[in-house]
């Protein structure tokens, strides 16, 4: 009887280590406890989220630039539109 719960609780040992092997926590801990790895990829993580937030809003006032084009005739705002899809479209 103690045998069959000494061989339940090593399975169970096993399986929750085997699980946190899975779950890479040393390597999050080791990273979190080196300054120069956490510094790293915070930085290229950020270089990252800046480099996707200028591509999206890019495209976004491109797309919104284009929406007014197609719906304003007015000659002033007509205008400075063009104006600004000329200079865009120089850029390219």
């Amino acid at each position: 009887m103690i045998e069959k719960k000494i061989n339940s609780l090593e399975k169970k040992l096993e399986s929750y280590s085997i699980a946190l092997e899975k779950s890479k926590i040393s390597e999050y801990i080791e990273t979190i406890n080196n300054p120069r790895k956490l510094l790293i990829s915070n930085f290229i993580i950020g270089i990252a989220r800046g480099i996707g937030t200028a591509i999206g809003f890019t495209i976004l006032a491109a797309i919104i630039i284009y929406i007014i084009d197609q719906m304003v005739n007015l000659p002033l705002i007509g205008k400075y539109i063009a104006e600004l899809i000329e200079i865009i479209e120089n850029y390219r």
